[in-house]
């Protein structure tokens, strides 16, 4: 094991605490009228992501202080667990279903998302056993078909909830994964036809699914409908123009966007912040994965490099689709923008895992 650098990436410390600091002023702004009719209590999901923004932030130092490591070693362990949660959560009266999704499991006022850490674990342990065959890796019997046998039998048990945007998310970010390790280019050309086919099947096996996406080529064709979120988010978005209406100025979180406060908080901020406010936050976003870029390039070896390259896809590929859905580039998923929108799992799991990244850039030669 090298000898560990003095201190963690400094810069990568204060533009995620910037964002989330973003984040806690703009969940408030986005829900204040949701919660105070709701919950009689304006304050109702600030408070909450005030709690799971702590319980973040002191684990994300604590694991900067962790030998990255030792996640090498806790990964098979983490992974098992995270599987018996996917399957737990399937099970009528322990999962909790919201939004047509039983994706929940209940723990007292509060839940967990177990489909959110898998990405964590599932980073984790693929890491490991990509860095102990990256001479295999060129094989497709060897290497490749058993890594994404193990991506897609997670992504299985998360569809079966179902839960296509998170599904979406670690398969991808698997794939970059695989891919940076040294698959070869022909096995993911063959991989990527037969995995269009399954997502058009998936797309037509579910009414909805097919909805969302007409409705993200012309949202206006059912504009109560399936169109209803784009079209107001767009109509929130339009309005801020260059410096927006003004922090807690929003007209379209009176009602009209449905629970802003989580996927279309990004629509919220540019509605209030305007495009300076919309393409600060993209900027943060940018010098964040710059920074974890540099950490994965300088890591001492190929498990760190792969833990920071996985971390770091996790966090572009949520942002890219999140912000897609919310200016109504890609049809609506339900992606979490990280740091920003209310949610304790996801929120969590993006603080640890920054924390991870911490401790490898304490490792890192840049």
């Amino acid at each position: 094991m090298p000898i560990k650098k003095s201190n963690p990436d400094l810069i990568l410390i204060i533009v995620t605490l910037s964002l989330l600091a973003i984040g806690l002023i703009m969940v408030y702004s986005a829900s204040a009228i949701w919660a105070a009719y709701k919950f009689d209590d304006s304050f109702y999901f600030a408070k909450r992501q005030m709690l799971f923004a702590f319980v973040g932030v002191i684990a994300m130092f604590f694991i900067m202080n962790v030998d990255y490591w030792t996640w090498r070693t806790w990964s098979k362990a983490l992974i098992i667990i995270c599987f018996v949660l996917l399957l737990v959560v399937l099970i009528p009266g322990i999962g909790v279903a919201r939004n047509g999704s039983r994706s929940w499991i209940g723990v007292g006022a509060f839940s967990i998302q177990p489909s959110e850490f898998m990405k964590l674990a599932m980073i984790a342990f693929l890491a490991k056993f990509l860095s102990e065959r990256q001479k295999l890796i060129t094989s497709f019997k060897k290497g490749l078909l058993p890594s994404l046998a193990l991506v897609f039998t997670a992504f299985g048990l998360i569809m079966l909830q179902p839960d296509l945007g998170t599904g979406t998310v670690m398969v991808g970010t698997c794939i970059v994964m695989i891919f940076i390790s040294g698959a070869r280019v022909s096995h993911f050309g063959v991989l990527g036809l037969l995995g269009l086919t399954g997502f058009v099947g998936l797309v037509l096996s579910a009414p909805y699914r097919m909805k969302r996406i007409t409705s993200f080529l012309d949202p206006w064709q059912d504009s109560l409908g399936s169109g209803f979120q784009i079209i107001q988010s767009l109509y929130a978005i339009g309005p801020g123009g260059l410096f927006g209406l003004g922090l807690g100025q929003s007209r379209q979180k009176f009602f009209y966007l449905p629970e802003p406060q989580t996927d279309f908080i990004f629509a919220i901020l540019s509605e209030e912040l305007g495009f300076i406010g919309g393409s600060l936050v993209i900027l943060l976003f940018a010098l964040l994965l710059w920074r974890g870029i540099r950490i994965a390039l300088g890591a001492p070896d190929l498990y760190g490099s792969l833990v920071a390259v996985g971390i770091i896809a996790m966090v572009a590929i949520q942002v890219m689709i999140n912000i897609g859905v919310v200016t109504g580039l890609m049809p609506v998923t339900g992606i979490t923008l990280p740091f920003l929108s209310y949610g304790g799992s996801s929120l969590t799991l993006m603080l640890m895992a920054i924390g991870v990244l911490l401790n490898i850039s304490r490792y890192s030669r840049y």
